[in-house]
């Protein structure tokens, strides 16, 4: 099943435009929605699991139309909201139990064998019987998707799953969700950028509400081909490049600051040619759109 928004818009009583006319086409496998913080992703995520409504446009996931039928939606999906609460003072088994038994696993022994290969496939066996509270984030964000997976979803979102993550539980959540983004839908959520170049198939780039560009995350990379140029500069120097060049990124390297710029040719000799990567894009996207040149 597909997952198709059309025209989806809302706008928040303190007049913030959260979407504006958003139009998005999602099929099976890994689907990143890339964006800065407020660029209103979890107004999205929300709008599509149910959470909030939108002022105008549809959702429908395969034959269900969301807006119409929320339960029907309810009942194939698996949300991991970007602020994730545990009940501090009881086990993973527990609540697994708890929420398999509220999504339909009603009898004891399948639920019982349905818990225990989840909390193995999201590493979480052996501490099954420590209390959530005990946890770190990575655990608890593992927890999270574990939930998430309950009741055999075929539309699964996770809303900024990786934030405050350090590298090698970012590389176990990625591995997990890797091995469940094969055969149903996942629309990953995030503002950075390696989650979706390490898994997704297919993205977007979100920005005040708008969607400012879909396709695979190789064409977008491939699309600054031959048009991205480094150079070395004083830290000094900044304003008067940001003032001649597109300088789309800057970065220290060695206390030295490096810039980015986008130009069909070679500024100048002292520029070299760069490979472009997504972050690229991403930040050629962002800067169009904060000097209003459409992309």
């Amino acid at each position: 099943m597909n997952l198709e928004i059309k025209n989806l818009s809302k706008t928040y009583d303190n007049g913030v435009e959260a979407m504006k006319d958003v139009n998005l086409s999602i099929g099976k496998g890994m689907f990143g929605l890339l964006g800065p913080n407020g660029a209103g992703k979890s107004t999205l995520m929300r709008t599509i699991a149910t959470l909030q409504d939108a002022d105008a446009g549809t959702v429908h996931f395969g034959d269900i139309d969301v807006a119409k039928d929320p339960d029907a939606l309810r009942r194939t999906l698996g949300y991991l909201p970007q602020e994730f609460g545990v009940y501090p003072s009881v086990t993973a088994e527990e609540v697994l139990n708890h929420i398999a038994d509220l999504k339909g696993i009603a009898k004891k022994k399948e639920r019982k064998e349905v818990v225990e290969v989840l909390l193995r496939k999201i590493n979480l066996y052996d501490v099954r019987k420590k209390k959530l509270g005990t946890y770190s984030g990575g655990m608890k964000q593992r927890f999270g998707i574990g939930q998430a997976l309950l009741g055999d979803p075929q539309l699964i979102i996770a809303d900024e799953p990786t934030a405050g993550l350090d590298p090698i539980e970012r590389n176990r959540f990625y591995n997990l969700l890797s091995e469940i983004g094969e055969n149903i839908v996942v629309i990953l959520s995030t503002h950075i950028v390696e989650d979706v170049s390490t898994l997704c198939n297919d993205m977007a780039i979100i920005g005040d509400g708008e969607v400012l560009l879909t396709g695979s995350p190789e064409a977008i990379e491939d699309s600054l081909n031959g048009k991205l140029w480094e150079l070395q500069i004083e830290k000094s120097e900044i304003k008067s490049y940001e003032s001649e060049f597109n300088v789309i990124s800057s970065r220290f390297h060695m206390g030295k600051l490096i810039i980015t710029v986008v130009a069909d040719d070679s500024p100048s000799e002292k520029f070299t040619a760069k490979v472009p990567a997504l972050e690229d894009a991403y930040f050629n996207v962002l800067f169009n759109q904060q000097q209003g040149v459409a992309i």
